[in-house]
């Protein structure tokens, strides 16, 4: 009898002091370590965009007694809470100084373009920064209905409003502010703009319809994006088409992607598909003598010419297809109208976030009597500007509305402007730091709520690289390094995401605690039962035995 109690009394304690702790620690959840407080800052973001402006006075522009008081500086602030977690501070560092004799050489140019190339080779403006030439009202650099010339580069000419003698510096800048303000909303970025790159954070209703219609037609940031262009010939036998497809990118598309590269990488390819016909028959106008696609129906075209195109299973990256259709002779000319029945001037369309197609027409080029298949050479300067300017457009260079008196020159070969640049990174920037706070604070959100996830060091390594990448970016955008910024805000949004897909994370998150129960049940109860009545039965024992004492000793 002693015996059997003391064996079920050294059971239980191995159960206890061994068996429980073991079965806790083998059968645990592995959680490293996830900086949850600084996540959680990250959940209420607060962004200071601080823009450097320098405004340069040509002579002619001031008194003697004004230039005295040069150079000074002035900062200006601006405040904007979007909603409860997200906050905008715009900073406005302006430098006010007089131009220089080699400076005003270059104005001395005979015209405002000239004169932006002169001024750009004798310095060069940094990333994100905004410099306003201020030049006398009766200059002839810039024609009479003219306010503002804006450059290729971070250069901008104001023509001085009229100012009194008498005015005071503080006056004469005053004065000024209004118009130096409008360029630089021109030429980096307006609250607009910024808003819209919030668009993963905040609501809709906080962005304007224009500002969202841009954002939404522009592709999602990617640390890279593949590019295809496509030639479609639907009649191989009647069109044997010829397009130097390498030489138009080199020359056309090539400087573009190039002053592109600090924001994501880019892979252009290109192919020939033959019998490949629109999803949607077109109609014969016999008012204009030519077939006509109708604005309702494009939408029905991509698809089953996607079907044709392919993909690249080797990248994940998402990819822009600009697709030219060659009309066949049964079906030509082919024109495009917009919903006010009227002909597109392009003869093409773009669809968001996907790519565009143009239709070309080639019936023109041979008579009915020539010998099939025709020979055609494709004139790729007039494709490649219709392609080019729906690249920008997808790649989210915003169309600049300027105000009444502006004049923005065009890019020319480069493609973009580097103040277009800055816009574009501005914007970038501020969505990869939104995106990536997001994609964090969710993951975070989750890991907190479900214990069975297993977090491995390398999710929390990633975690970790994420936070303190997008804590660099929000620092590099309060100093006013653009370029940093968007460096740190790629390396975060890649961690983020890093993080949240993967695999790892699903292993334990289907895995409810009535299912414990049903597998713990039948392992440990018939274990358990006997132990437990024998301890049990040793309790009830030993209080009998006190009862029979305390009865003895009475």
């Amino acid at each position: 009898m002693q015996r059997g109690r003391y064996a079920a009394l050294a059971i239980a304690a191995v159960v206890i002091v061994v068996g429980i702790p073991l079965w806790w620690k083998t059968t645990e959840t592995y959680r490293a370590w996830l900086p949850f407080s600084e996540i959680s800052e990250l959940d209420s973001l607060q962004l200071q965009l601080s823009v450097d402006i320098e405004v340069v006075f040509s002579r002619g522009t001031l008194t003697p007694e004004q230039q005295k008081k040069f150079p000074l500086s002035h900062v200006n602030q601006k405040e904007h809470q979007v909603d409860a977690k997200t906050g905008l501070r715009y900073k406005y560092e302006t430098r006010y100084r007089t131009a220089t004799i080699m400076e005003e050489d270059a104005l001395n140019q005979p015209t405002a373009a000239e004169a932006d190339l002169s001024l750009h080779m004798l310095s060069e403006s940094s990333c994100g920064s905004v410099v306003v030439y201020v030049i006398p009202e009766s200059a002839a650099l810039l024609p009479e209905d003219v306010k503002v010339y804006v450059g290729q580069r971070r250069t901008a000419l104001l023509r001085s409003p009229p100012f009194k003698s008498s005015w005071s510096l503080k006056e004469v800048l005053s004065n000024l502010d209004m118009e130096v303000e409008q360029v630089v909303s021109t030429m980096s970025f307006s609250h607009q703009d910024i808003v819209a790159a919030l668009s993963d954070r905040v609501r809709m209703a906080k962005v304007t319809k224009e500002s969202m219609a841009d954002s939404m037609r522009a592709i999602k940031s990617s640390p890279g994006y593949e590019i295809t262009f496509s030639l479609l010939n639907p009649d191989p036998r009647s069109h044997s088409l010829h397009w130097d497809i390498e030489g138009a990118v080199q020359s056309c598309i090539q400087p573009l992607l190039n002053k592109l590269a600090p924001i994501a990488n880019f892979s252009v390819d290109s192919q020939i598909l033959y019998y490949a016909v629109l999803g949607v028959n077109p109609r014969f106008d016999n008012s204009v003598s030519a077939y006509t696609l109708s604005a309702d129906s494009l939408s029905h075209v991509i698809n089953p010419v996607e079907a044709r195109l392919g993909s690249n299973a080797a990248s994940s990256n998402p990819v822009l297809n600009f697709l030219l259709y060659v009309p066949d002779s049964h079906h030509s000319p082919l024109f495009i109208r917009d919903h006010s029945k009227r002909e597109v001037p392009s003869n093409a369309f773009h669809s968001p976030r996907w790519g565009g197609i143009m239709v070309y027409n080639v019936n023109e080029m041979y008579g009915p009597e020539a010998e099939r298949p025709v020979d055609i050479n494709i004139n790729m300067a007039k494709v490649m500007g219709v392609f080019l300017a729906q690249l920008r457009l997808m790649l989210g260079v915003q169309h600049t509305h300027p105000p009444t008196g502006f004049v923005l020159q065009s890019p020319g070969s480069a493609g973009l402007a580097d103040w277009e640049l800055d816009r574009l990174l501005w914007s970038r920037s501020v969505e990869n730091i939104a995106t990536a706070s997001t994609t964090i604070t969710s993951l975070a959100q989750l890991l907190d709520q479900i214990g069975n996830i297993v977090i491995n060091d390398n999710i929390a390594q990633q975690v970790s690289s994420a936070v303190t990448s997008l804590q660099s970016a929000v620092a590099e955008l309060e100093a006013g390094n653009l370029a940093f910024a968007l460096q740190y805000s790629r390396e975060a949004i890649l961690a983020s995401e890093r993080a949240f897909f993967d695999p790892s994370l699903l292993h334990l998150l289907y895995f409810p605690d009535d299912q414990k129960f049903a597998i713990y049940i039948p392992l440990f109860l018939p274990m358990c039962v006997p132990i437990v009545l024998s301890l049990l039965k040793i309790v009830s024992e030993a209080k009998k035995k006190r009862a029979d004492k305390q009865a003895k000793s009475d």
